[in-house]
């Protein structure tokens, strides 16, 4: 069984990206890890290039007329997905602000073993941990998505879908996949504040046409949440060095639940029914 990870970053440091840890969460189930590295204004390539002899880099230069909708990001995602080896069996997509934890890599091996020959698994469900704020929180409402596709078969029908959050294949079907016990651990929303207002300003601009050049000051005020719990279990070893740096104090009061009127119904259907969410966003077939 041959695996392949696969990635796309760019200004990975201009915008505190932990892609060096999201790369090393993957590489002990990997053969190797196929990299898109976008045109950069920093040193995002070098960084790459300095992570593990399994990384093969594929330089991009990323189509700044897409700033809508976060295209580019599924363009990217494909550039990276078409470029690994034709023999391979399994693909893992990784995003540069998510991690594995060294814990799952057992479950995740023994999943791809078991379902390999099955035509009808196309790919992995992996549950999420979303950090806010600080590493000692995660989001708590149904804002946040539970779970998604983090492995595919190397079928040439699957594509990125939309801004690379999941995947499709052939004319915009979901995939069936096999929903398993592992999580993937989502740092999107840990920076420090000047970092995380400058990320935000620049990855609205993929969304809504903005000015990706905007450079602020002003700090990212993480207080305007609704509700988070605090995270009581380990990170990824990966990922230590980095909390261990952390140089900015973020405290959440987590009794108090700021959830909007449809969010209480929301909430309350998900308590009484034992995990159902109303209008949960479900890009896939989970295959029984």
């Amino acid at each position: 069984m041959k695996v392949s990870g696969f990635s796309f970053i760019r200004n990975a440091i201009k915008y505190d990206y932990p892609v060096v840890e999201a790369i090393r969460s993957i590489l002990p189930l990997c053969d190797e890890v196929v990299v898109a590295v976008g045109n950069s204004d920093d040193d995002t390539l070098n960084l790459i290039q300095n992570i593990d002899p399994k990384i093969r880099i594929v330089e991009t230069v990323w189509d700044d007329k897409l700033r809508e909708g976060g295209k580019v990001l599924a363009i990217e995602t494909n550039k990276a997905f078409e470029a690994v080896s034709k023999n391979t069996d399994w693909c893992f997509y990784i995003q540069g602000d998510e991690a594995l934890h060294e814990d799952y890599i057992p479950i995740v091996k023994k999943a791809m073993e078991e379902y390999k020959d099955q035509d009808n698994v196309d790919g992995l469900l992996f549950n999420y941990k979303h950090f806010y704020g600080s590493f000692d929180y995660i989001g708590a409402s149904t804002q946040w998505y539970r779970r998604e596709i983090r492995v595919i078969k190397n079928n040439p029908s699957i594509y990125s879908y939309k801004d690379a959050q999941g995947f499709r294949k052939n004319d915009n079907q979901k995939l069936n996949v096999k929903h398993i016990d592992a999580y993937i651990y989502h740092y999107g929303w840990v920076r420090p504040p000047k970092k995380m207002m400058s990320k935000q300003q620049n990855f609205g601009s993929l969304y809504n046409g903005g000015n990706k050049n905007t450079v602020s000051n002003l700090e990212f005020d993480y207080s305007n949440i609704d509700a988070l719990d605090l995270f009581t279990g380990s990170h990824p070893k990966v990922m230590h060095e980095r909390i261990a740096s952390t140089n900015w104090k973020f405290d959440k009061d987590i009794s108090k639940k700021n959830y909007a009127p449809k969010e209480i119904f929301k909430q309350t259907i998900k308590k009484l029914t034992g995990g159902y969410i109303i209008g949960e966003y479900k890009n896939y077939k989970i295959v029984k």
